[in-house]
């Protein structure tokens, strides 16, 4: 309750600017987007992913569907199925 009381006083001086307004708005929907999926990747987290996968696949280690298998076989007979 105090944490929301504060959070409205801050707006409330904030709202007196365009410009600082814009700017919360625009890292509140940043925050909210975050918190609605945390599957979602930073560019860097993403980079990191690709990079480990193409050394998997160097590697020999990659995995590949096979012809005319759809997406459900595919992770099922890797043992990633629901």
């Amino acid at each position: 309750m105090q944490m929301n009381a504060e959070l409205f006083r801050a707006m409330g001086i904030i709202a007196e600017d365009e410009g600082l307004m814009a700017k919360l708005l625009k890292y509140a929907k940043r925050l909210a987007t975050k918190k609605e999926s945390e599957t979602l990747l930073t560019k860097e987290e993403f980079l990191r992913r690709v990079e480990k996968a193409e050394a998997q696949i160097a590697r020999g280690e990659g995995m590949e569907m096979l012809p005319g298998e759809d997406l459900t076989a595919f992770l099922n007979r890797n043992g990633y199925g629901i």
